[in-house]
Order: structure tokens, then C-alpha cells, then sequence
């Protein structure tokens, strides 16, 4: 893997996107209408909306990504460009990576802009640090864009690739933590949480709602979600597929 050329691969996906309005839209600004919603869902409820708020602040990041990253890169096989881009010096680590820091400072913007809204027009109230929400959100839009990319290779058509979203991620977050506590489900669905990424982003959010300074648990659970997106982007590198037909 080539700086120069991971690079060059950055730059090219971040000028694509800043010429989609649509796709910015949908990064920046539907993560502040759900913020909106859940505050007036739980007005009368601020130690719930704390709560949920928080974790939603991770897992928003993460479903938008896995989408558009999947059929981002569904299209770049079906229209040929990705068989053009392997005719160059660009190898298949440049590509899945540059899409993973690309999208990943797209999503430094997406969790600053949110997480502003949420503690600074809507009192959001955490005992540890502002940057910590910020870098745990940003981790988990990482690897959202990682599964994206690894679920893409498995996709034919645009369709295709949005089923993979009840396949891969509507089950981390029913298991997550967010709806009930993983120490209280039964213990073949514990088990399951226990290897599902997103779990481990939930409880590191939670450790951040609840200690004023950063813990053990967290970085552990941090670590744990960087392994996996380093492993998602590996095994997507191995399944890429120059085009499909």
C-alpha cells in the first residue's frame, strides 16, 4: 500500500462526495432531524433522552455509512470504474482503505456537527468528554463503511446491497445494549452480542456517560472496534471483485 496513491484514492472519493449534495445531505443533516425527533420524543424525560441520545449519536454514523458506502462501491464495480482504477498502480488495499479514511473525515464533520446539537441546543449531559463521543462516533462510521465495503462484494445490484442492512447491521443494533441490557438477555443472544462489533462501541459510549474520565473498558472497547474494522477492510480486500456483471 502506497502513501502517494492512498493519497491520490483519498482525494478522489472526497471530491466525488462533495459533489453529491444529496449524499452530504443525508451525512450531515438526517443524524440532526433524528437528534431533533428523539428530543421531543423524551421532552419530558431528560435522563432517558441523555440515555438514548447518546448512544444514537454512535449508531446513526454507522447505518448512514454502511449504506452509502455499499452501493457507493456497488456502483464504481457496475459502472467499470473500478476495472479502469485496477488497470493503474492502485491496488485494492488503496482503494478500501482510502474509502475508509475518506468517509472517515466525512464523519468527523457528521459527529461534530451532531454531537454540538445534542449538548448545546439540547442540554445533552454526559459525565466524560465531548471529544471522547466524537471519536467513538467517528469509529463506528468507519466501520460502517468497512462492513459496507465487505457486504458490497457479495451485491449485484443496488438492492441487493440494501438488503444486507437487516442481515448485518439491524441485528448489532437489536443487540447492542440500547433496547435491553446484554446482561439480561438470554445467554445464546449475550453470546452473539459478544462477538457483534457495534456492542462494544455502545458500551464504550456508555462508559463515557458515566465516568468523568476515560476508562479502561472504553479503550478496550475502542481497540475492539478498531480490530474490526482493520479485519473487515482485510477480508473486503481478499472478496473485492473487479466488477460485477
Amino acid at each position: 500500500m502506497s502513501p502517494h496513491i492512498l493519497a491520490t484514492t483519498i482525494g478522489r472519493i472526497v471530491r466525488q462526495l462533495r459533489h453529491d449534495r444529496r449524499t452530504v445531505a443525508l451525512i450531515i443533516v438526517v443524524p440532526l432531524l433524528l437528534l431533533t425527533l428523539l428530543y421531543f420524543m423524551f421532552d419530558e424525560q431528560p435522563l432517558l433522552f441523555d440515555k438514548i441520545a447518546l448512544i444514537m449519536l454512535g449508531i446513526f454514523p454507522f447505518i448512514i455509512m454502511f449504506l452509502i458506502t455499499s452501493i457507493a462501491m456497488l456502483r464504481e464495480r457496475t459502472s467499470g470504474t473500478l476495472e479502469r482504477l485496477f488497470t493503474t498502480p492502485v491496488g485494492k488495499l488503496d482503494l478500501l482503505f482510502g474509502y475508509g479514511i475518506a468517509f472517515g473525515l466525512v464523519a468527523t464533520l457528521q459527529a461534530a456537527v451532531a454531537s454540538a446539537l445534542a449538548y448545546w441546543l439540547f442540554d445533552l449531559d454526559t459525565a466524560g468528554s465531548l471529544w471522547l463521543v466524537i471519536v467513538i462516533a467517528v469509529a463506528n462510521a468507519v466501520l460502517g463503511v468497512a462492513l459496507g465495503l465487505l457486504c458490497s462484494a457479495f451485491a449485484r445490484t443496488e438492492f441487493q446491497a440494501v438488503q444486507f442492512m437487516p442481515v448485518v447491521a439491524i441485528p448489532q443494533i437489536l443487540l447492542c445494549g440500547l433496547f435491553v441490557a446484554r446482561d439480561s438477555m438470554a445467554g445464546w443472544l449475550h453470546a452473539i452480542s459478544d462477538v457483534l462489533p457495534l456492542s462494544y462501541s455502545v458500551e464504550a459510549l456508555t462508559e463515557v456517560g458515566a465516568h468523568a474520565d476515560p476508562t479502561g473498558t472504553m479503550w478496550r472497547d475502542l481497540g475492539i472496534v478498531i480490530g474490526a474494522i482493520i479485519l473487515a477492510l482485510a477480508l473486503g480486500a481478499a472478496t473485492l471483485r473487479r466488477r460485477t456483471a
